[in-house]
């Protein structure tokens, strides 16, 4: 049956395709109509329309008749009808606003809930903080109280402090305000690092020290070996500030007190640091790469006593005056002091030492040769009584004892007088600091200054011999003579005072006999000298120096009594003063110096000349 009605609908869909709308398809009433209709034969069918249409006819009567009736009912109906159209609009835009709020209105529902359950949390937190008042304000209430221990010095409170705080800060890191806390408590520790090494930085002694770095290995903001570099930085930034306070203006005070300084200081740094640090590795570096916390305070040690001897050094050349063996004798006793703590430096003074004093020496020679030059280009043969006598009176005996007496024929001729003079004063400036180690280059150094004024002997006689008298030739004569046979020999016995062969004989492990092979060490070779003036002097026989006889120092000064005027023994390679020197040296008498301008016969015979 379904599938006859199937083909019927489809028959009735072709037959009636464009006679009725396509929404009456759906109603069954017209189904049924149709298939009624299908059914009825053609005189029925012919006869459907008339039916229909009264049957129409019927219903509209019907219809007025009703509406006529009932028209009040209709007329109600309408209105309500209309009215509940109106409602239903209104209700429709009022869903649709409703529809449209609900979301909005769920979202602030659940920020109201969340809200609410924040005030809850807040409240029952407030109520936890009002129960636990006390507590919380101590810990808020840190960072000042650490401030005011650091400033007011209570290091060891302020340390309790910053050790609670770091296990706050293990336990709560991610609360904000233990953050703050902890930052503020940073800062107070890093005031209190600055105060410790400030103190570090000034005049401490050894109970500070101890205390100040054990503060700072509690701090534990620096290893080992940084704590050692930090506490030599302070102490060496104290020492300097103290070294720079020096005036320097006059270089002799300057290095004294310098060394008196460091002498003093350094050695209280040293032991400090030792009583402080324990030093028992040795200075070899370790294996691993570890750092050798030895070698730190030796290097430190190392560089200040580069930086004192530099200023030695600087401090000598500006000159010293002449207290260079009191200078010397104070560093002597600084390094043999410093030999306490492995740190004797005085090996490296007597290099220094024997340069400004060679230096010194060769300025005062260079002096006098310059000043020789200039009395020679001034000088004038003049008859002394002592000359036109024909004879020369012995020298008199000295009357100040402890001085070796020059020749008394010097004085005939002014500026060999003065030459010794000035040769003499050289030679007591050197004797008060006379390294057996300047024997060469002193000799050698008054051999060249004896050839120039040799040359400038044979300068003076090339430009007045031809202007020259008989007396005037006799003169020069007896001038040439006196200048070697008197002048020369003599500075060769103060050579050899200063440096007694037997002394240098020993030093150099060879016999007194065999001297004369090192060249010229504590001799002037006088033939050298003496070349240029040969065809002036009469014959003699040149006798080398090695050949000659050994002078005897103790039996030259036999006669004459020596005070030491050393009064501290002065100790360092090759700056030991020698016993014999010592006792038999050249004293400090005043040299008389004669007058540059042409001397009259009533003075001269008056001057004195002496070796102090």
């Amino acid at each position: 049956m379904a599938a006859v009605d199937v083909e019927d609908e489809s028959i009735l869909a072709s037959i009636f395709k464009d006679s009725f709308p396509d929404s009456w398809r759906d109603n069954p009433d017209f189904a049924a109509y149709l298939s009624e209709l299908s059914s009825f034969g053609v005189e029925k069918l012919s006869r459907e329309p008339e039916r229909l249409a009264e049957e129409r006819a019927q219903i509209l009567q019907q219809t007025r008749e009703l509406a006529f009736s009932n028209y009040q009912t209709f007329i109600r109906t309408a209105d309500c009808t209309e009215h509940i159209y109106r409602d239903f609009g209104r209700v429709e835009s009022s869903v649709s606003r409703l529809l449209d709020k609900l979301p909005s209105f769920g979202e602030r529902c659940r920020g109201f809930m969340k809200e609410a359950e924040e005030i809850g949390a807040s409240r029952r937190m407030n109520s936890l903080t009002l129960n636990r008042h006390t507590e919380i304000l101590e810990i808020l209430e840190i960072p000042q109280l650490m401030d005011t221990c650091v400033r007011n010095g209570y290091y060891e409170e302020a340390l309790e402090l910053a050790a609670y705080v770091k296990r706050l800060e293990k336990k709560h890191s991610c609360l904000p305000v233990i953050q703050g806390i902890v930052r503020e408590v940073r800062q107070s520790t890093q005031l209190m690092l600055n105060q410790l090494l400030q103190q570090l930085r000034s005049n401490s002694q050894l109970p500070v020290c101890l205390r100040v770095i054990g503060y700072l290995r509690r701090m534990d903001v620096f290893t080992e070996a940084e704590l050692r570099v930090k506490f030599l930085q302070a102490r060496g930034t104290w020492l300097h500030s103290i070294l720079a306070a020096i005036s320097e203006d006059d270089p002799y005070f300057h290095i004294t007190k310098t060394i008196e300084a460091c002498r003093v200081h350094l050695f209280d740094i040293i032991t400090q640091y030792r009583a402080i640090f324990s030093d028992e590795d040795p200075l070899v570096p370790p294996a691993g790469g570890q750092v050798n916390e030895a070698a730190i305070f030796h290097g430190w040690v190392v560089q200040k006593v580069a930086e004192f001897l530099e200023t030695l050094e600087r401090d000598l050349q500006r000159g010293v005056g002449g207290r260079l063996d009191s200078l010397l004798g104070q560093c002597m006793y600084f390094g043999l002091s410093f030999s306490r703590v492995g740190a004797d430096f005085r090996g490296q003074l007597a290099p220094m030492f024997q340069r400004v004093a060679a230096e010194t020496f060769r300025r005062a020679v260079q002096e006098a040769v310059e000043k020789f030059q200039e009395d020679m280009n001034l000088y004038t043969l003049i008859a002394l009584p002592s000359v036109l006598g024909g004879t020369i009176p012995p020298a008199a005996p000295s009357t100040q004892p402890g001085t070796l007496q020059p020749p008394m024929s010097l004085l005939d001729f002014q500026p060999l007088a003065c030459f010794l003079n000035n040769i003499l004063t050289a030679f007591n400036d050197l004797r008060l600091c006379c390294p057996v180690g300047l024997a060469q280059d002193v000799t050698r150094c008054l051999e060249d200054a004896l050839k120039k004024v040799t040359r400038q002997i044979l300068v003076f006689h090339r430009a007045e011999e031809s202007a020259f008298s008989s007396r005037e030739k006799e003169l020069f004569d007896q001038f040439c003579c006196s200048y070697a046979d008197d002048l020369l020999p003599f500075l060769n016995r103060c050579l050899q005072v200063l440096f007694p062969p037997a002394q240098l004989a020993l030093v150099l492990g060879v016999p007194p006999t065999q001297l004369h092979r090192y060249g010229s060490l504590g001799c002037v070779d006088l033939a050298a000298v003496l070349e240029p003036l040969d065809f002036l002097l009469p014959q003699r026989e040149v006798v080398p120096p090695g050949s000659e006889p050994e002078l005897d120092i103790s039996g030259e000064l036999s006669s004459l009594t020596f005070e030491p005027q050393l009064t501290e023994p002065q100790t360092g390679p090759d700056l030991t003063p020698d016993p014999a020197q010592t006792q038999s040296g050249i004293t400090d008498s005043e040299v008389t110096e004669p007058r540059s301008e042409e001397p009259d016969e009533d003075t001269i015979q008056d001057q004195e000349f002496s070796l102090d």
